[in-house]
Parts: C-alpha cells; structure tokens; sequence
C-alpha cells in the first residue's frame, strides 16, 4: 500500500482536461514532455518536421489513444504556424499549455560562421519560436485562457561560447522574449516561462559532438564524457528531467510563476 492509499487520497492528473501543443516533439526532449504531460491528462497536439510521426509519437499514440494529434509543420513558414495552430484546436478545442520547443543546434569558428549559419539558426530558434507563441498567445487572450506558455532556452544562452556564437545569441533572445510575452500577457493571466537546459543526454547530441569533435580536434564521443563529467552532479540530463519540470511549469503549482527561465542543468548555471 502506498502513502496516497492509505491516507485516502489518490493524487489527480495535474494536467487533466487541458490541451497542450507542442512543437520540435518528434523525439529527445519535445517526446519525453509529450508522454508526461499525457500522463498528467492532457490532450496533446504534437508538432514535427517529417511527414510522418516518429515512432516514439506512434508509441505514445498507441500508448494513449485519441489522446494525440501529430501535425507535420515548419515553424519557419506562417502559412504552417497558422495551420498548426488552427488543425489543433480543430481537434482538441482551445490550446491551454505551448510548450515551444522546435530548435537547431550549429557551431563554427567565430571568423568562419558564415550568414547562411546565422539565418538557419535565427529562422527556427528565433522567428520560429516567437511566431509560435504570438500564434497561440493570440488565440489564448481571444479564448480568455488562462494558458501556460512554456519556451525552451538553453544555458547556451546565459553566456557566451567561442564556437557557438549564433546558437548561444538565439538561446539569449529566447530568454528576452520570454520575460517581455509574459508582461503583456500578464494582464490576461497568461503566463510565459522557459526552461534552460543543461547537457541533455537526446539523439541531437551524436550531431553536437561530431562538430565539437571536428573544430576541438577531439575523437567521437569524447566532448560528451568531458562536458557530461564537468556537470557539478557529474553527469548528463535525461529528457525527463526537462520533461518534470515542464509539468510542473504547465500547471496550477506554478500558478504564481511568470517571466522566469528555470535552469535544469544538474548546477552548470547558478542564479
């Protein structure tokens, strides 16, 4: 017997009866919040590139049935943004929770960063996202719900690094973003948060370290042992650590939480 069994009380859904969308959830960090917050309740209209879904998406669908709804989109197209936006509340009705997490990672010598590079990175972690949420903002003050609006930042964006200029600059305008949405969504109740993430242990990182590996001269896999080693808790995050506080973000326990970047990254970034 468990401690909510024997006192009586069995703990709800904390997400119930609420529709998240969510963006870049194909796999790694986007998958892994997708399948918590269908843990917690909610309906979830799952946004990705490919035409098709993932089979971590067909796992959940299967796992969760007419509980979610996959979306083939780019983020960098308004034509997409708007029917993304307007496919999902076909099927679930209005949106309550955004968790923002389509993104790219690039890096390069600062003096060979060409403007192709910045373009890309800027189009998807910028433009992308900002139009996202000022997509799902507009419909959420037109709903008058009182939404969730969560943005993923990285600690890639608290500072600087020589080889990842552009990616580190887009992580920072996200963390700018997120702090001036929730001032004029504060009015309506809405909240607009972001979660910055350490080294994360996802399917992204095989790409991260080939590139590390090529400009630091290292052998594969050797830039991960070291930054997952350098952690103060001394290895990598899972998704789900993003995944747990992204839940918590979304629902009533963070009823008081605005304008914030929670830092997830085993104590990398101290503030």
């Amino acid at each position: 017997m468990n401690s909510s069994e024997s006192s009586g009380y069995e703990r709800l859904p904390r997400l119930n009866d609420r529709h998240a969308l969510l963006t870049g959830a194909g796999g790694g960090i986007g998958a892994a919040v997708a399948a918590a917050f269908l843990r917690e309740g909610a309906c979830c209209s799952v946004v990705d590139l490919p035409a098709q879904p993932s089979q971590a998406v067909l796992d959940l669908v299967a796992q969760y049935p007419g509980k979610l709804h996959y979306i083939s989109a780019s983020v960098t197209e308004a034509a997409d943004i708007a029917r993304l936006v307007a496919q999902s509340v076909e099927r679930f009705g209005a949106i309550h929770i955004l968790f923002n997490n389509a993104g790219i990672f690039e890096l390069a010598p600062l003096l060979e960063s060409d403007e192709a590079m910045f373009d890309k990175l800027f189009a998807v972690n910028v433009k992308g996202s900002f139009f996202v949420m000022q997509k799902v903002l507009a419909h959420m003050v037109e709903q008058q719900t009182r939404g969730a609006v969560i943005n993923m930042a990285s600690q890639a964006g608290r500072r600087g690094e020589a080889l990842v200029a552009h990616y580190c600059a887009t992580k920072a305008a996200i963390i700018s973003y997120t702090q001036s949405a929730a001032l004029a969504m504060a009015p309506h109740h809405i909240r607009v948060n972001a979660i910055a993430p350490g080294v994360i242990d996802t399917p992204m990182w095989a790409h991260v370290d080939a590139l590390f590996a090529k400009y630091e001269n290292l052998p594969l896999g050797e830039k991960k042992r070291r930054v997952g080693k350098a952690v103060p808790l001394g290895y990598m995050g899972d998704p789900t650590d993003i995944a747990g506080a992204a839940v918590f973000l979304a629902s009533d326990e963070a009823s008081y939480i605005t304008a914030q970047t929670l830092n997830v990254d085993g104590g990398n970034v101290m503030s």
